[in-house]
């Protein structure tokens, strides 16, 4: 067995998102996965994502207006291992068999650490650091350079990531063949992921919405890991991310703000509080009056009102329980990243239109 495809992350994220479409695409691609964590507990779920039988993936929601519900077998994943305890075989599997690597190792996965600077590799380094141990065995070994597709919800992550390792061969003492392998061989590919996965299903498997896309951007070296309908090849990241923090993002941010200022009271569901008139009204306002107008400015009118009717559909999914006090959690930084940064962008580009509600938002966290 060759998986050309080595995963560091088991999250329900991965499991419904890349391992599915990698399941479904042309070609199929196997997949190695590995747990960063080194959490024994979570024995169980290797062990589930790797059966031969594969694991459930159930699609529930919305789509250009019809229902769906229906369930999708991933049989992508055929290896498991634990960075904490099956550290050689993983080498080998980076070094000997695979052509891509993906992650998502949560916000706290690039984050130095202490153990970055050891000389041997140690399962508490970051994730930056270990990659860099395997580079550099790949490097030793003379194997083809490798792409690099990260999919945290991070700007530019292909580049952060990137400079992140390269601080660890810096502070490695690394030579400048490895240092020129990483830098300019390797090839660092910026990608952006954008689907709401609501629930596990254990040992593993999740729940999610129908809306699914993992774009990456065009770059030398960047392939696609494979062909497949939520997967595009984008000439700049940019427009979508603009698209995806300024309309989804900011309108789950307006809600918060609009149950705030309502008492905060309950724990009302996104699509229950937006089927209130008074509440649809007020969002509506807010994107037909602040947002919409800004785009279309930018050029990206069209766009805007496309993403705007599918996020209105996101946000109406029956059979997921979004609730507004987990959207709430560190809403002041969500405020300013989402909304903040929106008003500083429709003034940079020359927009002099008031936008009296998305200021009120922004004046009230200040």
């Amino acid at each position: 067995m060759k998986t050309l495809v080595i995963q560091f992350g088991t999250s329900r994220f991965l499991q419904a998102h890349a391992d599915l479409f990698l399941s479904e695409g042309t070609p199929r691609r196997a997949i190695t996965v590995v747990q960063t964590s080194g959490d024994a507990t979570r024995s169980h779920r290797l062990a589930a994502l790797a059966a031969p039988e594969g694991y459930p993936v159930r699609i529930r929601g919305l789509k250009a207006g019809n229902t769906v519900d229906e369930t999708r077998t991933v049989t992508s994943v055929k290896r498991c291992l634990s960075a904490a305890t099956d550290w050689p075989e993983v080498v080998r599997v980076f070094v000997e068999e695979a052509e891509f690597v993906l992650s998502n190792t949560g916000d706290a996965g690039y984050q130095s650490r202490p153990e970055d600077g050891a000389a041997a590799y140690h399962p508490a380094m970051s994730f930056p650091a270990k990659l860099f141990h395997l580079l550099a065995a790949r490097h030793a070994a003379g194997a083809a350079p490798i792409i690099v597709m990260p999919m945290e919800l991070v700007v530019d992550n292909g580049k952060v990531l990137r400079d992140a390792v390269m601080a660890v061969a810096r502070l490695q003492g690394a030579g400048g063949a490895l240092v020129s392998y990483i830098e300019d061989r390797v090839v660092w590919a910026c990608s952006l992921v954008d689907r709401i996965v609501s629930e596990p299903i254990e040992p593993a498997g999740a729940v999610a919405e129908p809306y699914a896309l993992w774009a990456i951007q065009k770059g030398h070296g960047v392939v696609l890991p494979c062909a497949h309908l939520a997967i595009e090849m984008v000439d700049d990241l940019k427009d979508i991310e603009r698209l995806k923090l300024h309309v989804l993002n900011l309108g789950h941010t307006a809600l918060v703000d609009i149950w705030q200022q309502g008492g905060g009271q309950g724990d009302p569901i996104v699509r229950d509080f937006i089927a209130n008139p008074q509440v649809l009204d007020l969002l509506t306002a807010i994107y037909s009056d602040d947002v919409l107008p800004v785009f279309n400015h930018l050029g990206q009118g069209q766009a805007a009102e496309h993403y705007l009717a599918v996020t209105m559909e996101r946000f109406a999914n029956p059979f997921l329980d979004h609730r507004l006090v987990d959207i709430a959690q560190n809403h002041k930084q969500k405020v300013e990243r989402r909304i903040g940064t929106f008003l500083d962008l429709a003034h940079a580009a020359g927009f002099t239109s008031p936008q009296g509600h998305l200021a009120a938002i922004v004046a009230r966290e200040v």
